[in-house]
């Protein structure tokens, strides 16, 4: 009788293997881990990817002197503890903070560099931009452009992400053939399919709460690729997964990928190694 009820459950977990579906999901690191490692430093994006990480977010501001650094805020308040203007001050000045934790302040050709002869699958560049005139967009989307493209491998995709339609409007007046993200705080509706439309863009991310997994069937149909966030749990890259999202931005990237090894092996992360 024993042997009997054994064998009945192990058919029904079988069964149960067998109905669900192998998904991929591209895991994505959050300003390298926002809320493991420290956020846009390289530290950050070298721990990451020694973690298997391979696919990452970041932020890039415009500083007074041109040059391109990565940074999430206007000020180095929150991350160096000094209420100092980014787009008002030199390369010069800004490597002269380091953030709470102890790190450099981190510029496009210092993570370009580390990039570069590194397996990345994929990167948002989130342009920064929302301040700047129209004369300063045009100086700051070419730079970026040229700052990440040459190093880019044949392989990686890399995309110009931006909440600012401004910026997304001048970086494919001027540069045709990249690949631009519109991100917004709405989750997918009707709105935000008209935006695409009318930035010609088949990429958006959009907030995870909210979204439907109606309206995610309708955004595959329609040909967009979508990216959910914000990813501040586990629990939240679950949900992206239950709704079929592309693509999870998430704070713990190291976590989820440990906790897919673990608890959601019929889930395939976009990363090269699970440890």
């Amino acid at each position: 009788m024993k042997r009997i009820f054994y064998s009945l459950c192990l058919a029904l977990i079988c069964l149960s293997a067998s109905a669900q579906k192998q998904l991929s999901i591209e895991v994505l690191g959050h300003r390298g881990a926002r809320h493991e490692l420290d956020e846009n430093t390289l530290s950050a994006f070298q721990t990451a990817y020694k973690n298997g990480v391979r696919s990452f977010e970041t932020d890039i501001r415009l500083t007074a002197d041109g040059e391109l650094v990565i940074m999430h805020d206007a000020s180095l308040k929150r991350t160096c503890g000094v209420d100092v203007i980014v787009e008002e001050s030199t390369r010069q000045q800004l490597k002269g903070y380091k953030s709470l934790k102890g790190n450099e302040v981190l510029f496009i050709d210092e993570l370009t560099a580390f990039f570069a002869p590194r397996q990345i699958r994929y990167i948002e560049w989130e342009m920064k931009s929302k301040s700047y005139t129209p004369e300063q967009l045009k100086v700051y989307c070419d730079k970026l452009y040229k700052a990440v493209m040459p190093s880019k491998s044949a392989s990686a995709t890399y995309i110009f992400s931006s909440f600012d339609t401004r910026a997304l409007e001048t970086m494919k007046a001027l540069h045709p053939d990249a690949e631009c993200m519109y991100i917004t705080s709405k989750p997918i509706d009707q709105s935000v399919f008209d935006k695409a439309a009318e930035l010609g863009v088949k990429r958006l991310g959009c907030n995870l709460n909210g979204t439907s997994r109606k309206a995610m069937k309708e955004a595959h149909k329609r040909g967009l690729i979508i990216n959910l966030w914000p990813g501040g749990s586990i629990e939240d890259f679950q949900l992206a997964v239950s709704l079929g999202s592309d693509i999870a931005c998430t704070d713990y990237p190291l976590s989820v990928m440990k906790f897919v090894k673990k608890k959601m092996k019929w889930v395939t992360p976009q990363n090269d190694a699970i440890r």
